[in-house]
């Protein structure tokens, strides 16, 4: 399990980690639109290296700060189903659903 956070200075080693990858965990902050705007920017990057069957999940964070939310559950579900991902919405914070997302991640590795 690689954290990037996707921050710029671990850029140029992202490819080497996504070539060995198993799946990826796209995660955004719904606090934040500009998180939400880089989704597809590394889903590219990820398919691009992986190609477009590897599994990939979408995750929206900080679904308990409700009052500054910014992205709505609608626009992170249309975005999962237009790259045929899984969507899930959780709180790292409070921690709730982070052990449905692992699950998720479980279940788009088994073989179809």
């Amino acid at each position: 399990l690689w954290d990037t956070a996707g921050q710029e200075r671990f850029r140029s080693l992202i490819p080497s980690y996504l070539r060995d990858a198993t799946a990826a965990v796209i995660v955004y902050d719904v606090t934040k639109p500009e998180t939400f705007a880089n989704v597809d920017t590394w889903i590219k990057e990820y398919r691009d290296i992986r190609g477009n069957e590897a599994a990939c999940i979408l995750v929206a964070n900080k679904i308990d700060l409700e009052l500054s939310r910014q992205v709505n559950e609608s626009q992170g579900k249309s975005k999962a189903a237009e790259n045929n991902m899984f969507y899930f919405e959780l709180s790292a914070k409070t921690g709730e659903n982070v052990q449905g997302m692992f699950k998720g991640v479980a279940i788009s590795l088994q073989p179809q």
